[in-house]
């Protein structure tokens, strides 16, 4: 008989499903290994999005592109991202978060290797877009993996591990980009750049390659002896390292459905959600990205020299994984929804006194102050995005969504260009303020509170 999203994956009530089993496990080394690997794909996706704003303004200065073309140089990758989103999203809800995680890895670890032998702009923009196809999916995918494998009382820990390792490469490749930009060894600075990217991401892959399918995933699409054997696996795991019984389960109730899942983001009470994390993310990423991916372009703006700017934005970039630290002790402490309203608030704020400063000790206080609340904002959303859809689904519900932040990041290059050249940088962040609470209104109004409760229950 074929499966439905109406059929049980045990009887209602049972302790007995592998989701019920997952959440009643005590965190062990087992998690921490499984996260910390997974956190690998999230440093090469910050170096990479982080990586835009340094190259983008040496790649101006060295004439390789002209400022007419650099928000498509901005842009392309974002475009990218939206259609990956879009296609792998789905395609880890229905072959696996493994699978796909690693193909949206390989994918973007060789475009971006061979974008730094792009010998003109066109061949720079589609290799840009293409490596944007492989890490726009790659974020979703790993924050979707990292709720199904953690028990629901430590979801919000593991993402902030996850995002805090990637914030990591905020300051690594601001760093990488001080040290080579100017240089010129061989080749143009920016080259290297993408070349440290893009290798070390291959690097690193096969490290990831030995991670288990998601044993939640696999019960929802009624593979239930796979999920069985994994879920096992990681008892015995726990067991051994906490040399007592484990705790007992509360009663899990998982739907199993082999249809696609994109059908069910639009049943209550999902259809509210993903409407409201749609609105959220077109506008969240003009604070985000608008601030991350033009920081060096708008310091040069303000009148500073390039050099001086990257070393600006290194100094800043450096509070980036310190947001994610303070995430990782408030999330599983506070409701996730409040925080991400209260932060886009702050964002807006600060980002208005970056706008308006034109002291270097202004623009590194309050540049340093939009970067910590940009990724305590960061680790919110993304947990958030992930555990409010059902298993089934979730990768669908969260890359669906996910993928419209992808499409205004894109635009938004275009509008701070625009703006920027015609008003200069405090109406590029009246811009991004207003956006950031709108965001912060529909997430107040229509978000659900999530705090402690099982992904499979938040269903209500």
């Amino acid at each position: 008989m074929l499966l439905t999203e109406q059929t049980p994956a045990a009887a209602p009530g049972t302790t007995d499903t592998v989701a019920a089993r997952l959440n009643r496990l005590p965190v062990a080394r087992l998690h921490w290994g499984m996260v910390l690997r997974l956190s690998l794909g999230e440093f090469f996706d910050l170096y990479d999005l982080f990586m835009v704003s340094y190259v983008g303004a040496a790649l101006v200065a060295s004439n390789f592109l002209t400022r007419d073309l650099l928000p498509w140089f901005v842009a392309s990758g974002f475009f990218g991202m939206f259609v990956g989103v879009l296609g792998f999203a789905v395609v880890a809800d229905v072959v696996g978060r493994r699978s796909a995680f690693l193909i949206t890895l390989l994918i973007y670890s060789i475009a971006t290797l061979l974008t730094a032998f792009s010998p003109n702009a066109a061949v720079l923009l589609v290799l840009r877009f293409i490596a944007g196809i492989g890490i726009g999916a790659e974020l979703v995918i790993i924050d979707t993996y990292i709720s199904d494998l953690v028990p629901p009382h430590s979801r919000g820990r593991f993402i902030a591990v996850a995002q805090t390792a990637g914030f990591l490469g905020a300051p690594a490749v601001a760093l990488v980009s001080f040290l080579l930009i100017p240089t010129n060894f061989l080749w143009e600075g920016w080259r290297w750049v993408m070349v440290v990217g893009g290798a070390g991401a291959l690097l690193f892959w096969y490290l990831r390659s030995s991670l288990p399918e998601s044993p939640r995933w696999l019960e929802s699409r009624g593979r239930h002896a796979e999920a069985e054997a994994i879920v096992a696996d990681f008892e015995r795991e726990v067991e051994r390292e906490t040399a007592g019984p484990l705790p007992a389960a509360v009663a899990t109730p998982v739907v199993v459905s082999k249809k696609l899942p994109f059908r069910d983001i639009w049943k209550p009470p999902y259809r509210t959600r993903t409407i409201m994390m749609t609105i959220f993310q077109f506008c969240q990423t003009f604070g985000y990205y608008g601030f991350t991916a033009w920081a060096t372009t708008l310091v040069v703006a303000k009148g500073f020299t390039l050099v001086t700017s990257l070393q600006y934005t290194f100094l800043i970039a450096l509070l980036a994984p310190v947001g994610g630290v303070f995430a990782y002790f408030l999330l599983d402490r506070v409701e996730r929804k409040w925080l991400v309203v209260v932060v886009a608030l702050l964002i807006a704020v600060f980002g208005l006194g970056f706008g308006f400063a034109q002291t270097a000790a202004l623009v590194l206080l309050t540049g340093a102050l939009v970067t910590f609340c940009n990724n305590v904002f960061s680790v919110g959303l993304h947990t958030y995005g992930a555990e409010i859809f059902p298993t089934r689904a979730r990768a669908t519900g969260a890359g669906f969504t996910y993928a419209w932040s992808r499409l205004s990041s894109a635009l938004s290059a275009f509008i701070i260009a625009a703006l920027l050249a015609s008003s200069g940088v405090p109406a590029v962040f009246m811009v991004i303020a207003g956006a950031m609470v709108i965001a912060a209104g529909v997430v107040a109004l229509l978000g659900p509170e999530v705090k402690d409760r099982p992904v499979e229950l938040l269903a209500a």
